[in-house]
């Protein structure tokens, strides 16, 4: 190559970097951007509930509530600011949840270049603007785009710490996965999954990894009493053991759905199997690095599901990161079969919408609100729905469960939950929450719709659930009551398909 040939080819390199790239990062920023705030508007459900009531708490006391609650403070912190700052409603708080997942997409292109190359940059990228799993939750108030993020960040400072031997990413690496374990108690199966890499595929920067590790320890030891207290009363009992199936299939819960994680797994993986085979390859470590990462996190979970069931895919966000660098590599090293893959996901991701509501407590609340008065109770025989009907009907009325009175409607109180429910004697209960209804007065009863679905096939939920009928059946005969009128998931929207649909009874004691 002559000396003009490469300074033409130079500088095409640079301009290509300078502008097309930009270019590309704007465009997939802008698509994403269309279609995750399609839904903004969307009505809250549970969790969603749970979490504006506990940011609204006095910000220092967040980390108190939460002991009770099961999960880590960092993202329930951050949206109590955010909530001061900007709002409480649906659109606002969505918002916080879109701003990291459009943000994923540079820190996915600038990882996969740093990592890589620039092609796999732009893969990464658009892998990350298009996900559905993104696009799910980037229109949901939880925690889980804010986990993807840090997930990128982790695999990149691994990478540039440990793999490469950077210092000042080391510390990078002990701050992002800090961060990550505040933000979800499943980041602590990332760290160890991390560890057990590190001693399989690169036990000759153990020393690297241990001083991070040491940091990690230190950061996080002040939460390790909540940690510990949370371990032995919260858990996850509305969870149940997961199968062989759930444990091949996981990482597929990142890349939203069986089909395209098998292509990714068949057209990558092929191309990757042939790339890592050349063992004198730079990259081989980085690519089993990564992948192990994914599988030890996902082994590792799925062992502890088996002990103690917490098993939910979305909080595979903490792999994410690590998830998608390798499966933009995997593609770009299957030349050709990768680029047509790659065609292929987008086009069946591009076909993905999400519901408008997942629950219809908003429109419940619309209905019921207008005709009821100042004091007057709301009971729901399903516990954790408090915080978000305390969100749409309002804080001017009294709240009570199946335990009896609320104290503190925005949040629930898991702390050994299913043995508090068993061992609280319903018809008591109920007998003393009509006392505190004065004759002529009514109150309303919001119940789930329940429907052959396996969510409640879990402890929790099936003890809510038999509670439930023996709660419908108690109020049902009570003599002190009247129905006056019932408002059914059918009477206020026939065309949307709830995830957890509510109705709603409104009783008068007459005596």
């Amino acid at each position: 190559m002559t000396a003009a040939t490469l300074s033409r080819f130079r500088t095409r390199e640079w301009l290509d970097e300078r502008w097309a790239t930009p270019a590309i990062l704007v465009g997939l920023t802008a698509v994403s951007f269309v279609l995750r705030s399609r839904i903004l508007h969307a009505g809250f459900w549970i969790d969603e509930g749970i979490s504006v009531g506990i940011a609204h708490h006095h910000w220092t006391s967040i980390p108190h509530v939460l002991k009770h609650d099961g999960s880590p403070p960092a993202y329930y912190m951050l949206l109590g600011l955010w909530i001061r700052a900007f709002g409480d409603g649906e659109r606002a708080t969505h918002l916080l949840s879109l701003i990291f997942a459009l943000a994923c997409i540079p820190l996915a292109f600038a990882v996969g270049r740093s990592v890589f190359n620039r092609t796999t940059g732009i893969v990464a990228a658009t892998l990350i603007a298009f996900d559905p799993f993104l696009t799910y939750y980037a229109q949901e108030t939880r925690m889980y785009t804010m986990e993807a993020f840090l997930s990128l960040l982790v695999a990149w400072a691994y990478v540039q710490g440990i793999l490469r031997g950077s210092r000042a990413w080391c510390v990078g690496l002990t701050l992002s996965l800090a961060a990550l374990v505040y933000t979800h108690n499943w980041a602590l199966f990332a760290c160890a999954g991390l560890a057990i890499t590190t001693a399989v595929v690169a036990r000759d920067r153990w020393k690297r990894f241990a001083a991070v590790a040491v940091g990690v320890a230190v950061l996080y030891a002040p939460w390790l009493p909540t940690l510990w207290f949370q371990v032995q009363h919260t858990g996850a009992p509305w969870s149940t053991r997961p199968g062989l199936h759930n444990l091949i299939l996981a990482p597929g819960a990142v890349l939203s759905g069986d089909g395209p994680f098998m292509a990714f797994a068949l057209v990558g993986g092929t191309g990757l199997a042939a790339y890592v085979r050349r063992r004198d390859d730079s990259d081989r470590r980085i690519i089993l690095t990564l992948s192990y990462m994914v599988a030890f996190t996902v082994v590792l979970a799925w062992i502890s599901s088996q002990v103690t069931p917490a098993w939910t895919t979305r909080y595979f966000a903490v792999v994410l990161g690590a998830l998608v660098v390798v499966a933009a590599r995997g593609l770009v090293t299957a030349g050709r079969l990768g680029l047509i893959a790659l065609i292929a996901v987008i086009f069946i991701w591009t076909g993905y919408s999400a519901h408008n509501d997942k629950e219809n407590a908003r429109q419940l609340a619309a209905q019921l609100v207008p005709g009821m008065h100042e004091g007057e109770l709301v009971l729901t025989t399903h516990p954790e729905q408090v915080p978000v009907l305390r969100y749409y009907f309002g804080p001017e009325f009294r709240y009570a469960n199946t335990f009896g009175p609320v104290q503190d409607p925005q949040v629930f109180d898991w702390v050994d939950a299913v043995s508090r429910l068993e061992n609280t004697p319903a018809k008591a209960t109920e007998d003393a929450l009509v006392r505190t209804v004065k004759p002529g007065q009514s109150f309303v009863v919001i119940t789930p719709v329940f429907r052959d679905y396996c969510a409640w096939d879990a402890k929790w939920t099936e003890t809510v659930w038999k509670q439930a009928v023996i709660w419908t059946h108690i109020l049902e005969t009570d003599p002190r009551l009247d129905q006056v009128q019932h408002v059914s998931t059918n009477e206020i929207a026939d065309h949307l398909n709830f995830f957890k649909p509510l109705q709603g009874f409104v009783y008068r004691r007459v005596r």
